[in-house]
């Protein structure tokens, strides 16, 4: 009998005033109790609405199924007929708002914590490397090393191909490595899904920027029968707002990766944090989640802006409560008109305009309307989370390449860009966006190039 327990099985967490004094993993994932109590509540719907809301199309029920059998590898070999990155998008993928969303629990109650379970089947499977499959004799070039084209890459070396990565940075990952803390995202765990490219046969060049380092022309000259970009949107964005060029404002995106790919937290690496006693991050997605709590494990105080309500908040319900109980501010209805600066052009404070909500926007969330209501508040940084987009670099190497209004490369329906055999996929079309979205667009745009360049393949 399925287990009719409203709630879901709580996930074990580090305590909150603990963790803000390490980078350690703040979720602890289940024990074999709790997965199982979790298993239970599962229904087995037959027409399985939790798969129709994954971007992967993860048999869900399947995978459940096997779990409560205690068939953990076969539980994994479901997961991974479709997703090579279990592990990944166990603890980072926003379920609440795909497969769980549909979820049937949900209507009385909550879902069934399918990220949870899928977390449980990825940690405790037994580890068995792919086999490396016979070469087809073709040769695909991956621009970027980031979700989009890590599970394009995989899919592509599964059916034989010469398949390699060139990443811009010095390490592999692209946003897994440099955007997701920690704490939420052990490295070991890219590292592992990096073993296992490899071992596909999957080459990797770091420190190669196409559209400076390589041209879309070499690339064809060097053979490459396609190339798949998956070059993400790490171009941030500011408000332009007086005081914005002061010392101690950044983005989002440098403290991020100088946080987790340069490990500015740790003593014995060479780049340091900026020292901050009292941090102001703007937004209210999830990087500025993740910057906030970054903030708070290596200053003193952190205030989180936002021009919106809590309920327009688009970050994850999950990580606003981790910032909460990691005793960050919220202060929302407000928005930053002024940054002030010492005499030595420090940041010493905000002037922030206080917000109230009107009518909705294109995506239903109400828009903020200005009062003309101000307050200062005592600072001495200033992150600004407010969103990227793609990087012009690779655009302007090559014009052939089609971009829309904001700069994202355009794509027909099979993922292929304005240049024939170039593909595209992950936020370099999209903007930003989730993970799991950039893992979607990286297998559809790989079966699409398999399609275009074995026509006669079964």
């Amino acid at each position: 009998m399925p287990n009719m327990q409203n709630e879901k099985t709580p996930m074990p967490l580090q305590e909150g005033l603990v963790r803000i004094t390490n980078f350690e993993e703040v979720a602890l994932g289940y024990t074999e109790e709790q997965m199982i109590n979790e298993a239970d509540r599962c229904l087995h719907c037959v027409n399985h609405p939790c798969t129709a809301g994954c971007p992967v199309s993860v048999m869900i029920p399947d995978f459940i199924q096997a779990l409560k059998q205690g068939k953990i590898d076969e539980a994994y070999g479901i997961i991974t007929k479709t997703n090579s990155f279990p592990t990944i998008c166990g603890r980072v993928c926003p379920q609440e708002n795909q497969c769980e969303k549909n979820c049937v629990r949900g209507i009385r109650g909550e879902a069934v914590a399918i990220g949870r379970l899928e977390r449980y089947v990825a940690d405790h499977h037994t580890p068995v490397y792919p086999e490396k499959p016979q070469p087809n004799g073709m040769k695909v070039a991956i621009v970027g090393s980031g979700p989009a084209g890590l599970a394009c890459a995989a899919d592509l070396a599964k059916e034989g191909f010469a398949v390699t990565i060139y990443e811009a940075l010095h390490e592999v990952g692209g946003v897994l490595r440099y955007g997701i803390p920690e704490f939420r995202l052990p490295k070991r765990i890219v590292d592992e899904q990096l073993d296992q490219l490899k071992h596909l046969g999957v080459a990797i060049e770091t420190n190669v920027i196409i559209g400076k380092t390589l041209t879309m022309q070499e690339l064809e000259d060097e053979g490459f029968q396609a190339v798949f970009i998956g070059s993400g949107a790490g171009l941030p964005k500011f408000m332009g707002i007086p005081g914005e060029t002061a010392a101690g404002v950044f983005s989002a995106n440098e403290v991020l990766t100088r946080v987790n790919l340069m490990k500015a937290y740790r003593e014995d690496h060479l780049t340091p944090y900026y020292q901050s006693n009292h941090t102001i991050v703007v937004g209210g997605g999830n990087v500025a989640m993740d910057a906030a709590r970054c903030a708070r494990r290596l200053g003193k105080k952190v205030t989180i802006v936002y021009r919106r309500s809590l309920a327009e908040m688009p970050a994850r319900k999950e990580e606003v409560e981790h910032a909460m109980d990691e005793d960050i501010t919220f202060m929302t209805l407000h928005n930053p008109v002024e940054i002030y600066k010492d005499e030595k052009g420090f940041v010493k404070g905000v002037k922030l305009e206080k917000m109230e909500l009107g009518e909705p926007d294109e995506r239903g969330r109400r828009s903020p309307v200005p009062t003309g209501e101000m307050i200062d508040l005592v600072c001495d940084c200033v992150i600004m989370a407010l969103g990227t987009s793609s990087n012009p670099l690779l655009v302007r190497s090559e014009p052939r390449l089609q971009t829309n209004a904001r700069g994202c490369l355009v794509v027909n329906e099979e993922q292929e860009t304005t240049m024939k055999n170039v593909y595209a996929g992950g936020d370099a079309v999209s903007g930003a966006a989730t993970v799991i979205l950039a893992l979607g667009a990286g297998k559809k745009a790989a079966a699409s190039i398999i399609k275009a360049l074995t026509p006669n393949k079964a």
